[in-house]
């Protein structure tokens, strides 16, 4: 999710399907002796039993005995194939629909993406923080990192589809995987997918009937939390290869921050190395050459737990904050290109809120703002939410209540933000934790 800078200086104007093996189901069919001893053997050894027997029926996967048994319903043959993992551990299915926590029964969680520290002026190195056993020990703690859902939806959306048709299977598959438990676990934010010369804080409003084309440029912005640590994330996704460079150059100036970022690193050097790398592109588009510039009023930001904007900005540009980065924080450094003025203001329908987190105690009149205010309390909390949301938790004629806790500051509304029309907008974004040994990327996978 995108914070916005309020200053502006002038000088910067196919996996592992299921990991089971799936072949020639039902051929078998045929031979109703085998089918019959089969069907006897599940009897015996299941039937009562749950220790030994348990069924995921959306797979049509049987567990029996750490063995699996795949097929059709109706009483077609199962054909019996041994999990490829040892000890019949759970895998993943395609599309994902097994709870993280579920996979990882240990509470040991994969890794992210383990980097060292960048060399800092007081030539303090990355390879002396390896070296200290206090801190190593501090780096234990940091083992809940979920796995996210790009990978599956990349690879599933299609010319054509819906805006809202895209969020929702984003959305529920995310809340599957995230094993979704109100405010303790679920989405962090709503799913950002804005268009083109839209950048950020754009997701459809119920009835928007948004497609995406073959020709857009969509950034998909999404997020999810356990206990209120949040993981962002986002990618670009284009069909047309013409704004490969575009895509290229964001990717490349995003992992270019994550490589500069470390503990004690000043902010503003964040930024001027995004800059360089970004406005180091060019793309070509329809005959025309148009600079990629770094939208100077996006950034990157600290998070903290239920606080996605938690008070520190990573700068895309140079001039920024001296403002250094500290010892077990959380950043999301993102960055955006344009093909336009490189300079965002809002524009189009609002369909992001967030409670303000600060916010004291404020005397509300109207019983619909009391009563909108605590569904939010319930579902989100000061995590950001949208329309869509609402309307999920049975919220209903709750317009003129929103806009009256917007107007009294107890929630802030976050409309999209546009460059000028005709322009092509990138996003990358990756979330990470400057742990005491090392710098995770606890976001990254295959796919960037």
């Amino acid at each position: 999710m995108a914070a916005l800078k309020t200053e502006i200086k002038e000088e910067n104007d196919e996996d592992v399907e299921n990991e089971i093996e799936i072949d020639d189901l039902g051929e078998e069919a045929n031979e109703p002796a085998k089918r019959k001893k089969k069907k006897k053997k599940k009897k015996k050894t299941g039937e009562g039993n749950p220790d030994e027997n348990i069924e995921k029926t959306g797979t049509e996967v049987t567990v029996e005995n750490g063995v699996d048994h795949e097929g059709e319903a109706d009483g077609e043959k199962k054909k019996k194939k041994r999990n490829r993992k040892k000890g019949g551990k759970i895998v993943q299915t395609n599309p994902p629909s097994i709870a993280i926590a579920d996979l990882f029964p240990d509470g040991v969680f994969p890794l992210g993406e383990i980097q060292e520290y960048p060399t800092i002026k007081d030539d303090r190195t990355a390879k002396d923080r390896f070296t200290s056993e206090e801190k190593r020990a501090l780096d234990r703690m940091h083992n809940d990192i979920y796995n996210e859902t790009r990978q599956y939806i990349q690879k599933w959306i299609k010319p054509g589809m819906t805006m809202i048709e895209i969020c929702e299977e984003l959305e529920n598959t995310a809340r599957r995987l995230i094993a979704e438990n109100g405010l303790k676990a679920g989405l962090a934010f709503p799913t950002g997918c804005s268009r083109n010369h839209c950048a950020a804080h754009y997701t459809p409003n119920a009835g928007d009937k948004t497609v995406f084309e073959y020709d857009d440029v969509v950034k998909i912005d999404f997020g999810t939390h356990i206990n209120g640590r949040i993981i962002d994330c986002a990618f670009t996704h284009t069909f047309n290869p013409k704004y490969d460079k575009l895509v290229e150059a964001v990717r490349e100036a995003t992992n270019t921050g994550i490589k500069a970022a470390g503990i004690d690193v000043q902010l503003c050097e964040v930024g001027a190395q995004i800059q360089e790398v970004m406005e180091s592109y060019e793309i070509e588009l329809d005959g025309k050459t148009y600079s990629i510039k770094s939208i100077r009023n996006l950034n990157g930001h600290s998070i903290s737990p239920y606080r996605i904007h938690a008070g520190k900005t990573v700068p895309i540009v140079k001039g920024g904050e001296a403002t250094v980065m500290e010892e077990n924080e959380f950043y999301a450094i993102e960055t955006f290109g344009s093909t336009g003025r490189g300079l965002v203001h809002d524009d189009m329908e609002c369909s992001h809120y967030m409670k303000n987190f600060d916010v004291p105690y404020v005397p509300l009149r109207l019983q619909s703002s009391k009563t909108l205010l605590n569904v939010i309390n319930k579902n989100f909390g000061t995590l950001a939410f949208c329309k869509r949301w609402l309307d999920r938790a049975g919220a209903t004629k709750y317009q003129m209540a929103l806009k009256d806790l917007c107007d009294k500051g107890v929630v802030d509304d976050y409309p999209p933000l546009c460059d000028i029309k005709g322009c092509y907008t990138a996003q990358f974004e990756h979330t990470i934790i400057l742990r005491p040994t090392c710098k995770e990327v606890v976001s990254r996978g295959d796919d960037y």
